[in-house]
């Protein structure tokens, strides 16, 4: 359905991406990585230049979820490795981690904007 839990794979997109590219552009760039397939179920991370954004693309059975995340301050911390063009696989903690501004090994939160 709708969720990402721990039953999904992630993988991480090792190079950015220009979030003006919607499903069709984020399928297409899934299938230039060998061995994988967008239709597959498996959760695509694509991140901006500036690590400001990411969009997070899943097939759900019937048809194509993009997740959508725009920080108003800081970056997403980096998890790809310099050099790879490929994809990163990372844990459902990880990507929660990502997603909160948690730091796996300091569990220091980064110092973003929070309203409330």
């Amino acid at each position: 359905m709708f969720a990402l839990d721990e039953k999904t794979k992630f993988y991480l997109c090792q190079r950015p991406v220009s979030m003006r590219f919607g499903i069709k552009g984020l399928t297409n760039m899934v299938m230039t990585f060998p061995g994988f397939s967008p239709m597959s179920g498996c959760a695509f991370v694509f991140f901006s230049g500036d690590r400001r954004q990411l969009k997070i693309l899943r097939w759900d059975g019937d048809g194509f979820l993009l997740y959508q995340k725009k920080l108003a301050r800081g970056r997403f911390r980096e998890m790809v490795c310099k050099g790879s063009d490929g994809c990163l696989h990372a844990s459902y903690e990880e990507i929660y981690f990502l997603m909160r501004g948690l730091s796996p090994v300091t569990m220091k939160a980064e110092n973003r904007f929070r309203q409330g």
